[in-house]
């Protein structure tokens, strides 16, 4: 059985980490500075508008359950539960941006 509703997919920054481990003695700055699409930002933006689209499906497949016009209720429970984890990865990523954030703030300049 196939579901009309995808998983959760994660940005292109979170799941190209084929040069973690390092290769090179030295890292590419220059690489990295060029890279200025996958920045944090873009991969925000890029998740709370993945969070959006899940939610808006959630709420649709809601509605329809309210009015009857749902045929199957997995699709409601499934798109819901997306939203639930889509939200709380965003939540998570937000909550960890923050702690960075102050963790930088406490460091002597």
């Amino acid at each position: 059985m196939t579901s009309p509703i995808g998983g959760i997919s994660f940005p292109s920054a979170i799941t190209g980490l084929a040069g973690v481990a390092g290769t090179t003695a030295t890292p590419d700055v220059a690489a990295t500075t060029a890279a200025g699409d996958n920045g944090f930002a873009s991969v925000l933006m890029s998740s709370l508008e993945e969070l959006q689209a899940k939610q808006a499906t959630s709420d649709g497949l809601a509605v329809q359950a309210a009015t009857g016009d749902l045929r199957d209720v997995h699709d409601y429970m499934i798109a819901a539960n997306e939203a639930k984890l889509a939200t709380d990865m965003v939540v998570t990523i937000k909550n960890k941006a923050v702690e960075a954030f102050n963790e930088i703030l406490r460091m002597p300049v």
